[in-house]
């Protein structure tokens, strides 16, 4: 295979960017990785790094960033690959991305594409368009009654969520606020309010965290869909409304069957992961949200032989990259835990799961998120963070 092009790998303190790090490196592929700071970036001490860069940060300093990445570029033989590993980054790369087109290789090639689908008013239109079951939603600008339309037309409980995750995410610790009265309604719309961060307030689809599912596919420069699988979620933190800690493959055909042709429809290039929930009581999918970037159990992915980091590295420097779906369940599940413990507690904290539902998937085949014996550092260096951290509580304490 060939491998003269550098990966930039944006975001190093999480185990997304590790992840994109191991499936290319694997490979033979330079990996060069960028973060605004050493600190807590544990994923930029895996033996498969080639070359460790900070540059300025993508929110207080995106400019900086911008020409740090172009001048980086210009001294290269080959055009690099470049790979956000969080919305953050993804909203960066979208912004200047008809500047850095120019410098890197990028799957996505029409400025805003990105950005649109992280706004979930604008995704929920493009869906509806295109036939796609969405949640229920309330616009809370100029709707003076915007509580007794909640009321009339949602019910409770019913969710405020934001169009903005990543800016709600690091103002309240949460993806959303569930409500289920009008005091707590009112309570979250002054919350954000005040916070000067967009809302909506939208339908609950009801099923516990295991109606939730995943499209996850690969879409060729002619944004067809090339490779694809689907996963049953078991559990997320924070529960009910979070990330998957605890997710495995399945195969659910009506996944694909709604999700190809939309994300070819509305022109989709690179990978994509469409999440549903599936309706308890009608057993319809409803489309929540697509990620844009890496997912976050890539590992798992890899693992089956769906290796999007690499096939985005091949395709873009102008290798073949063939065809591949996984029509059958393995039941291979991707397990992150760390966050699952505080998951786990608070799942029987609630009472939704008990000791025999969570222990018995610790007897499962599972892929892990850190931790690998073959290149131990990332995991290391983790720990190390972790015990930093509890060793300050305690200090503080």
């Amino acid at each position: 295979m060939e491998t003269k092009h550098k990966a930039v790998v944006l975001g190093n303190n999480y185990y997304i960017g590790l992840s994109i790090i191991r499936s290319l490196g694997k490979h033979g592929i330079p990996v060069a990785v960028l973060d605004y700071q050493e600190e807590g970036a544990y994923a930029r001490h895996s033996k498969y790094v080639t070359e460790k860069l900070i540059g300025p940060h993508y929110s207080k300093e995106p400019d900086k960033l911008k020409d740090f990445l172009i001048s980086y570029a210009k001294n290269q033989d080959h055009k690099p690959v470049l790979y956000p590993t969080a919305d953050p980054y993804v909203l960066f790369i979208d912004k200047y991305l008809d500047e850095l087109k120019e410098f890197f290789l990028i799957n996505q090639t029409e400025q805003g594409f990105w950005s649109d689908l992280i706004d979930k008013d604008k995704l929920y239109v493009l869906a509806q368009h295109h036939g796609i079951l969405v949640p229920k939603t309330i616009q809370i600008k100029n709707r003076p009654d915007i509580v007794q339309e909640v009321e009339q037309e949602l019910g409770y409980p019913c969710i405020i969520k934001p169009s903005d995750s990543s800016s709600f995410v690091s103002t309240f610790r949460k993806k959303l606020f569930k409500v289920t009265n009008r005091k707590e309604l009112e309570e979250g719309l002054k919350k954000t309010e005040e916070a000067g961060i967009e809302v909506v307030v939208q339908q609950l689809v009801q099923g516990f965290d295991d109606h939730m599912y995943t499209f996850d596919a690969y879409l060729d420069q002619n944004s067809k869909v090339t490779h694809w699988l689907t996963a049953q979620k078991e559990r997320q933190y924070p529960i009910n409304f979070g990330a998957s800690v605890y997710i495995k493959q399945k195969y659910v055909p009506e996944l694909h069957e709604i999700g190809a042709p939309f994300l070819e429809a509305i022109g989709y290039k690179g990978f994509a992961e469409i999440e549903f929930k599936k309706d308890e009581q009608t057993g319809d999918y409803y489309l929540i949200e697509i990620n844009v970037r890496t997912t976050n159990f890539n590992q798992m992915l890899t693992e089956l032989g769906f290796n999007m980091p690499l096939l985005a590295y091949r395709e873009l420097t102008g290798q073949e990259i063939g065809q591949n779906s996984l029509k059958e369940t393995t039941d291979l599940a991707f397990h992150y835990m760390y966050e699952d413990l505080h998951a786990s507690r608070a799942y029987l904290k609630s009472g939704q799961l008990s000791w025999k539902n969570i222990l018995k998937t610790y007897t499962e085949k599972r892929v892990g998120s850190i931790w690998a014996m073959n290149d131990p550092k990332p995991g290391l260096y983790y720990i190390g963070g972790l015990a930093d951290k509890i060793r300050n509580r305690l200090i503080k304490r």
